[in-house]
C-alpha cells in the first residue's frame, strides 16, 4: 500500500508544470534575472516595504535605519510571519570598519515560571499556543539597539511610514490573505484576537484594505518614547495584565530586565568562501555543519539534479540535524561546544558515517571533545550590509494579543523540551532554541553576500542549498533561489523528539523522475509537499563593477529592487 502511494506520488510529480516558461538568458526554472543597482537595495518579503526601505536610504537613511522601517511594515501588513510580538536576530557588515556584527535580539522565559509547573499539570510538552507558550518578545529592543550603533536618522523617520499605512490601510496581497485564512479557526478564541485583526468578523480578502490603529498607535508610542516605553511604560503593563488574565506568567518584570546581546559571528570556509552564521540559541551552525560535510565530496561533478548530490545532502543534514537537536541551546545556560561542531575535523569524523548507496534511518548525535517568518536584507550607498530576520513563531505565534496594542506575542516558549537531560530543557530565564537565523558571506575578507532562506527547520537546509546552487552548481543570484529545494523531515529536534525510520525526503516541482526514482532505491522515503521550502532573500556586491545585485522569489510576495 505505501509503495502504490508512493508511485502515486511520483506520477503527481512527473505531471506537475516546472518552475517557470522558457527564458532567453539564464536557467529555465528561473523567474527572473537579478536586479542590478549601484547606490542602494533592498529584498523583503512584500514589495511595499521593499519600497519603504527604498525611501528611507533616499533620504539618507543607513542599511540599518531602513531594514527597521521594512521590518515595522512587514509587522503590520504580513503579521503571518513577524511582529513586534516576536524576536529578532542580525549580522551586520559595517563598512567603515570591515567588520561583521551579530545581534540576538531574542527574549527569555518567564522567571516565574518553573518546569515543576508543567509536569504538575501534565503537560508533557510546552503547548504550542496560549499565555504558557510566550517569552519576552526582543525585536523592539533589537531595533533600538541596531539603531543607537548603526543609525542615521530618527526613529520618528523611520518608523512614519509603517504608521501612515496603518492608519491608512493597505491592499492585503494573496499569501498573506491565504495564511490569514488559515490563522483564523485556531486563533480567533483568544481575547482581542478577532477585533484587531477580523474588525468585520472574517480576516481580509485578497486586495481588501485593512488597517491597524492599535498597531499605529503603538508604533507611534515607540517613535517618540523610545524602547523604554515597550519595556518599562505602559505597553510591558499592558502585556503583564494581559498574560496574567489567561493564566500565564510573563510580568513587568521579566519585560523590565530584557536585554539583547551583541554577539560575534562564526563561519567555515566553504571551497573560499567565508559562511557566517550566529552561534546558538539559533540553529544557524547547522548550515556550517552540512557545508563542512558536503566539501569532503566532489559535489559539482555530481551535478544539480544528480541522485548521488541529493542523496549525500540529506544524509549531512541527517547527522548535522542530530547535533542540533542534542547541543543547540542558550549558550548561558549550556555549553555548547561550537567550535568543534564547526570544525573540518569534526565534519570528517561524521562524514565517515554516510553510506553513499543507502539512507541511514537513524543516526545518533556526535561527541564533540568537551565542551513562519520574515527575512529582509538591505545595502546602502556606503557599502553596509544587513541581514535580518524576525518572527513570531508558527504563523501568527500565540494568539495572545494584548488589550488595544496591535500584535500578537510569540510562541517561542514552544522550542523548549520539558525532558530532563537536553541542553535545550526549559529553565526559567533562559532562550528557548530558535530557528530563525540571518546568513552572510565574505571572500578575502570582503563583504560578499547577505542572504536568508524563511521556513523553521527549512532554514539551515536552505542556506546551505544556496550556497551550493552558487559555489558548486555556478547558479547566479536569482537561479540560487529558484533552484527547486530539497527538504528533509522527521530529524530529531530540540523538543526532545528522536528521528526514526529515516525521515521524509520532501522535493519541490522540478526534480526529474530517474532522480526520485534512484532516491527511492537507496531507501529514502520521498513525498511531494506544496509549499515549506521557505522564502529567499538577498544581496551581492559585485567589486570589479561596484553595484550590488539583488534577488527574492516567486514562493514568496517578496521584491528586490535598488536605486
Amino acid at each position: 500500500m505505501k509503495q502504490k502511494s508512493l508511485l502515486f506520488i511520483l506520477v503527481l510529480t512527473m505531471a506537475l508544470p516546472v518552475l517557470s516558461q522558457d527564458r532567453i538568458t539564464g536557467l529555465n526554472f528561473a523567474t527572473r534575472s537579478e536586479v542590478i543597482a549601484q547606490n542602494g537595495m533592498a529584498a523583503t518579503s512584500h514589495p511595499l516595504a521593499t519600497q519603504v526601505a527604498l525611501d528611507i536610504l533616499r533620504q539618507g537613511g543607513s542599511a540599518v535605519d531602513a531594514a527597521i522601517a521594512a521590518n515595522a511594515v512587514l509587522g503590520l501588513m504580513e503579521p503571518t510571519g513577524c511582529g513586534i510580538g516576536g524576536d529578532l536576530f542580525a549580522i551586520l557588515w559595517d563598512a567603515e570598519s570591515q567588520q561583521l556584527h551579530g545581534l540576538n535580539a531574542s527574549g527569555r522565559s518567564p522567571k516565574g515560571l518553573p518546569i515543576g509547573y508543567f509536569l504538575e499539570n501534565g503537560y508533557d510538552m510546552i503547548p504550542q499556543r496560549g499565555a504558557l507558550s510566550v517569552s519576552v518578545p526582543g525585536a523592539v529592543d533589537g531595533w533600538f539597539e541596531l539603531h543607537s550603533r548603526f543609525g542615521k536618522i530618527g526613529m520618528d523617520a523611520i518608523l512614519e511610514p509603517a504608521i501612515a499605512y496603518a492608519r491608512d490601510g493597505f491592499p492585503v496581497t494573496e499569501l498573506i490573505a491565504y495564511y490569514l485564512q488559515r490563522s483564523a479557526p485556531v486563533l480567533s478564541r483568544f481575547p482581542n484576537f478577532t477585533e484587531t485583526y477580523m474588525p468585520n468578523g472574517r480576516m481580509p480578502e485578497k486586495g481588501e484594505i485593512f488597517r491597524n490603529p492599535y498597531l499605529a498607535n503603538t508604533y507611534e508610542i515607540l517613535a517618540t518614547q523610545g524602547r523604554d516605553a515597550f519595556y518599562k511604560g505602559d505597553i510591558a503593563r499592558t502585556i503583564e495584565s494581559y498574560i496574567r488574565e489567561n493564566g500565564g506568567f510573563l510580568t513587568y518584570e521579566d519585560l523590565a530586565s530584557h536585554h539583547s546581546e551583541w554577539i560575534d559571528p562564526v563561519s567555515t570556509n566553504y571551497r573560499g568562501y567565508d559562511v557566517w552564521q550566529l552561534p546558538p540559541n539559533g540553529q544557524g551552525i547547522a548550515v556550517l555543519q552540512i557545508l563542512n560535510i558536503m566539501e569532503g565530496y566532489d559535489v559539482a561533478s555530481m551535478g544539480f539534479y544528480s541522485p548521488e548530490y541529493i542523496h549525500h545532502f540529506v544524509e549531512a543534514k541527517k547527522l548535522a540535524f542530530e547535533d542540533r537537536a542534542h547541543y543547540y541551546a542558550d549558550m548561558d545556560f549550556s555549553p555548547v561546544p561550537v567550535q568543534k561542531l564547526i570544525s573540518k575535523e569534526y565534519a570528517a569524523e561524521r562524514r565517515n558515517l554516510i553510506n553513499p548507496d543507502r539512507a541511514a534511518r537513524r543516526y545518533e548525535p556526535g561527541i564533540p571533545e568537551q565542551p513562519n517568518t520574515i527575512y529582509l536584507t538591505v545595502a546602502d550607498k556606503d557599502g553596509n550590509m544587513v541581514s535580518l530576520i524576525q518572527s513570531n513563531y508558527r504563523g501568527m505565534g500565540s494568539g495572545m494579543t494584548p488589550d488595544g496594542l496591535g500584535f500578537v506575542l510569540q510562541n517561542r516558549g514552544e522550542g523548549f523540551t520539558l525532558e530532563p537531560g537536553y541542553f535545550n530543557t526549559y529553565e526559567p530565564g533562559k532562550r528557548p532554541f530558535h530557528t530563525i537565523i540571518p546568513g552572510f558571506i565574505t571572500k578575502d575578507g570582503q563583504a560578499f553576500m547577505s542572504f536568508g532562506v524563511m521556513g523553521g527547520a527549512m532554514q539551515p537546509q536552505g542556506h546551505a542549498q544556496i550556497v551550493i546552487n552558487m559555489v558548486d552548481f555556478g547558479m547566479n543570484l536569482q537561479e540560487a533561489g529558484d533552484a527547486p529545494r530539497i527538504q528533509h523531515t522527521g530529524s530529531s529536534e530540540p523538543t526532545g523528539q528522536r528521528m526514526t525510520g529515516g525521515g521524509i525526503v520532501n522535493l519541490e516541482t522540478g526534480w526529474p523522475y530517474e532522480t526520485i526514482r534512484e532516491l527511492m532505491e537507496k531507501g529514502h522515503t520521498i513525498q511531494w509537499a506544496n509549499g515549506p521550502y521557505g522564502g529567499y532573500q538577498a544581496i551581492m556586491w559585485d567589486p570589479v563593477n561596484k553595484v550590488y545585485y539583488g534577488a527574492s522569489e516567486s514562493r514568496k510576495d517578496g521584491q528586490a529592487a535598488g536605486y
